[in-house]
C-alpha cells in the first residue's frame, strides 16, 4: 500500500500492531523518513493521523539496520511506544527483509527481531530497556481509583498496585473479576490529571484469567485517547512487575489479550526471565488499507 500523505505533505504508513488482521490490534502511523521534520511538524502529523501514537524514523543506517525513532501522540511526544515500535519494525522488514534491527529511542537502545511466520506475515519481538517496579503509594492509588470509579475492594489482592517501568511509567491495577475490567467508565479529565501529576503514561488495568493468561485495558487520556487497544510498553512493564513480585521462577511467556472490549482484539506475547530485567514483547503488525 502506498502511504497516506498528510496535509503537511509527509508520507505516513498505517499499520495495526499486535494483530494479524487490520480490524484488530492498535493502529499506528509510521513515517520512515522524518529526517527533515522538526518537533512541531511531527506533532502536527501525529495529530492529523489521530492514532494513539505515530513513530518517526529521524535517522538511520539501512546497511547496519540501525534507526533512530521518536514517538508522538496527538497531544505530545512519548518517550517510548511498543505498538508503534512493532509497526515500524514490520514496515522496515517488509522493505529490507526480516532480521535483527536496533532502534535508538529516548529511553535507550531497543533491539527488535523480525521473522516471517508460516502464513507469510512478519512478526516483531522487541526487547525492552531494563524494567523496575515499586508499590503504589496510598495517595496516588486513591486518586486513580476515584477517577476510575473503582474501589479498593474491586482489586485482586494477590496482585498489588504498583507503578511499573519499561521506558515509561504505568500504574498497574489488577481487577478482581473480568466483569470489573469490562465495566470501564472513567472520568477522562480527572484521570488525565492524576496521570500528569504522577507521571504515568497509561493506567494498565489487568485481570488474571490463569497464571499465564491475562486480559488488559489501558486508558490513555493524557495522549488524548480514551483507551489503547494494545500497549506494548505497558505489557513490557507488566512483565517486569511480575518478575519483581517473584511470580516468575523460570523463563516463561504470558499472553495478554487487550482491545477485546473495544472490538479490536489484540494479542501480546510477553517473555520474562527471572535473571534478566529486560522483557521481550512479541506481536504481528499488518498494513491498514486506506
Amino acid at each position: 500500500m502506498a502511504g497516506v500523505t498528510t496535509e503537511t505533505h509527509t508520507e505516513v504508513l498505517r499499520y495495526s500492531a499486535f494483530s494479524a488482521h487490520p480490524e484488530g490490534g492498535n493502529p499506528a502511523g509510521v513515517v520512515l523518513d522524518a529526517s527533515t521534520l522538526n518537533e512541531v511538524r511531527m506533532r502536527a502529523v501525529a495529530a492529523e493521523v489521530g492514532y494513539s501514537e505515530t513513530a518517526f524514523v529521524t535517522a538511520g543506517d539501512a546497511g547496519q539496520r540501525r534507526f533512530s525513532l521518536r514517538y508522538f501522540s496527538p497531544l505530545a511526544e512519548v518517550a517510548f511506544c511498543g505498538h508503534a515500535t512493532v509497526a515500524t519494525a514490520v514496515a522496515l522488514a517488509e522493505r529490507g527483509g526480516p532480521g535483527e534491527l536496533v532502534f535508538d529511542t529516548a529511553v535507550g537502545e531497543v533491539p527488535v527481531v523480525t521473522v516471517r511466520d508460516a502464513d507469510g506475515l512478519i512478526q516483531a519481538a522487541l526487547i525492552s530497556v531494563a524494567t523496575h517496579s515499586r508499590p503504589a503509594e496510598d495517595a496516588e492509588l486513591d486518586a486513580a481509583l476515584t477517577a476510575l470509579n473503582w474501589r479498593r475492594t474491586d482489586l485482586d489482592t494477590a496482585l498489588p498496585p504498583h507503578v511499573a517501568f519499561a521506558g515509561n511509567h504505568h500504574l498497574v491495577l489488577a481487577a478482581g473479576s473480568r466483569h470489573r475490567l469490562a465495566d470501564l467508565a472513567y472520568d477522562f479529565d480527572a484521570l488525565a490529571g492524576v496521570m500528569q501529576r504522577y507521571g504515568y503514561t497509561t493506567v494498565h488495568l489487568v485481570w488474571r484469567q490463569s497464571p499465564n493468561t491475562f486480559h488488559a485495558r489501558d486508558p490513555f487520556p493524557i495522549g488524548g485517547i480514551v483507551e489503547d487497544p494494545a500497549t506494548g510498553a505497558a505489557a513490557a512493564a507488566f512483565g517486569g512487575y511480575l518478575r519483581q513480585l517473584g511470580l516468575v521462577s523460570e523463563a516463561t511467556s504470558i499472553v495478554i489479550h487487550q482491545g477485546v472490549d473495544m472490538g479490536r482484539p489484540s494479542e501480546l506475547l510477553v517473555g520474562i526471565d527471572p535473571v534478566d530485567p529486560r522483557v521481550r514483547v512479541t506481536g504481528h503488525a499488518v498494513r491498514i488499507v486506506a
